[in-house]
């Protein structure tokens, strides 16, 4: 009984040994370096940024339409009736909510393209990312911008060879 015990004990040691001494291989990427460096991502910059200049611009100009009419009603607020004061009080409330619902929703589009332009360029990185651990045998690879040290294999050059850039 206590041979057994003894082999088990062993056995058990042995297959703890054999687990701990097998290597898991692991690399890193700075997936946002990639990303930024890619030139489909340069193009889909390009369109966020025009998107955005069309926003502004007229967010821009919507403001500056409500300033003009802010001063006109102040300044002529002393010489007109109580109840033109009202309409022109409402008038201009309800022109401040149009122009922040317009900025509200300016910024769910920009979101929402930019959602629409980044996914496919980011499916793409990680398709690479995935098609080159396979090929160099890596079973994990971790995203390199959340290490302090990252001293493995970097796959960053490969990845870049693979997307043709």
């Amino acid at each position: 009984m206590k041979q057994i015990k003894t082999l088990l004990i062993a056995a058990v040691m042995m297959l703890g040994a054999g687990t701990m001494n097998a290597q898991v291989k692991t690399a890193h990427i700075d997936v946002q370096e990639l990303l930024s460096k890619m030139p489909e991502m340069t193009s889909a910059k390009a369109q966020l940024e025009k998107l955005n200049k069309t926003f502004e611009t007229e967010y821009s100009t919507m403001v500056t339409e409500y300033q003009t009419k802010m001063k006109k009603y102040e300044s002529e607020a002393e010489t007109a009736t109580k109840e033109m004061n009202e309409t022109r009080a409402k008038e201009m409330q309800d022109m401040g909510q149009r122009i922040q619902q317009y900025r509200d929703n300016a910024q769910k589009q920009l979101q929402d393209k930019e959602t629409e332009i980044v996914k496919p360029i980011m499916d793409k990185a990680k398709a690479a990312i995935v098609k080159v651990a396979k090929a160099k045998g890596y079973q994990y690879v971790m995203d390199a911008s959340a290490f302090i040290v990252a001293d493995g294999p970097n796959l960053y050059e490969d990845v870049k060879k693979e997307l043709k850039f």
